[in-house]
């Protein structure tokens, strides 16, 4: 199934019987998918761990992201479809949403764990008829109060992530966790202050909103207006090990009224935006660039996610219907991953400290030496002749016929052509309309 995901970049039993030129059926991968006796969950962890064996990792950084899969607009047998806000266009689309956790080392960039989310239908509907009332202009008092929450069956995202944190920290012991980076959906006092105590006081870096209170020296203010107060000052920056770019950057170990404690805050801007972003950091011995430089890391799960997306299978024709059919599939298109990353050209450049090679031009490989492996089959057996007309006639048997429904051959189209009772009507129209 790997092997037919890497090569096919979808996950689609029929795809796999095509490119398997017949050898492998759709009944018997649905049937090993769906009833084979496989612990599926332990099957990923077994393959994190077989990674950061191969790759003698003991420590690393957990990322964060959430991202979602369009289906279409109804659906009933895949699991957890619900209105997912498009990123891209500000629209919104029906969907599933995923949160990833990726664990970035000095090596190699891992998927680690996920999760589906799903939203408590009772909160959504409640928000979209408080929203009918607010423009029609109800009053607060006049509109129905929030729901009670039900966590236990629709838990938030961040409890999702500190759920996967947790799991990580107790399967792999032995593993130091530096920190945890996220986005401004993360930034919550809670969940700093948890993924700090998970990994043993571990740098737990997020972002704040420009209009969350901070307060000093009994002076409370947004944090926006707290660093407006100031010029920044201008200064380089590493991002992730690489390239340097100039930055603006100010820093203040404030009170944030929303986490009840002090945190270190970082207002950042590069060097093409207008706008500040600000980082908070839970532990404040740290120095303000390393912060800065620390957080950059986060983007290598945005990089994860758009490799997943176009080569991982699963965002391709992955209709599995269920709960497990949808987990079992996200488990196998990680497991793509994990093969890539020990792939043997790919494993010596990363151990070698060399640049690694992206997914994309790792499946062109993969399919190439595929395409090799079978003309060497054929040129290699006792009767080449024989063998070379086999695979021509498997590849005429499962390569499939569909009809075409642009071109009309065989096709009743109608009259295309004046009717000859009818042309004395049409003059007579003529007529009258000339005059």
């Amino acid at each position: 199934m790997i092997a037919g995901i890497i090569v096919t970049e979808t996950l689609c039993w029929a795809a796999f019987e095509r490119r398997s030129l017949g050898k492998f059926k759709p009944t018997r991968l649905c049937w090993v998918f769906y009833s084979a006796k496989i612990a599926w969950h332990s099957l990923l962890q077994a393959s994190v761990r077989n990674i950061l064996n191969h790759y003698n990792i003991n420590s690393g950084v957990l990322d964060f992201d959430d991202s979602g899969k369009k289906r279409s607009k109804r659906t009933t047998r895949i699991t957890g479809a619900h209105k997912v806000k498009d990123k891209a266009t500000g629209g919104y689309f029906n969907g599933q949403q995923l949160v990833f956790m990726v664990l970035v080392t000095d090596v190699v960039t891992i998927p680690v764990g996920f999760r589906f989310f799903e939203p408590d239908p009772v909160l959504s509907a409640w928000r979209k008829k408080d929203k009918q009332l607010r423009l029609k202009g109800v009053a607060k008092q006049d509109r129905p109060k929030r729901p009670k929450l039900d966590h236990q069956r629709y838990p938030t995202m961040q409890s999702l992530a500190l759920e996967m944190l947790r799991e990580f920290v107790e399967a792999f012991p032995d593993l130091k966790v530096k920190g945890v980076l996220a986005d401004a959906l993360y930034g919550t006092g809670e969940f700093m202050d948890k993924a700090s105590a998970l990994t043993t006081k571990g740098q737990i870096v997020s972002q704040l909103r420009s209009n969350q209170k901070v307060a000093s020296r009994n002076s409370e203010t947004t944090v926006k207006e707290y660093f407006a107060r100031q010029k920044g000052v201008e200064t380089r920056l590493i991002i992730r090990g690489g390239q340097t770019k100039k930055v603006t950057m100010l820093s203040a170990r404030l009170y944030v009224k929303a986490h009840n404690r002090r945190r270190f805050v970082i207002a950042l801007k590069y060097e093409d935006e207008e706008e500040y972003r600000y980082l908070v950091a839970s532990d404040m011995s740290w120095h303000h660039a390393d912060i800065a430089r620390f957080y950059s890391l986060r983007w290598l799960v945005e990089v994860f996610i758009q490799d997943w997306k176009a080569h991982g299978g699963w965002n391709k024709l992955s209709k599995q219907r269920g709960v497990e059919g949808s987990k079992r599939g996200v488990i196998l298109s990680l497991l793509c991953e994990h093969l890539l990353l020990l792939h043997p050209e790919q494993s010596v450049r990363l151990k070698n400290n060399q640049p690694g090679m992206p997914v994309g031009c790792l499946t062109e490989h993969l399919k190439a030496e595929a395409l090799v492996d079978t003309v060497r089959d054929v040129v290699a057996s006792d009767n080449p002749k024989k063998a070379l007309e086999e695979l021509t006639q498997a590849l005429i048997d499962v390569l499939p016929v569909r009809d075409s429904s642009r071109h009309m051959a065989g096709r009743d189209l109608g009259r295309q052509e004046p009717t000859e009772s009818l042309k004395a009507h049409a003059r007579k129209f003529e007529l009258l309309d000339a005059a």
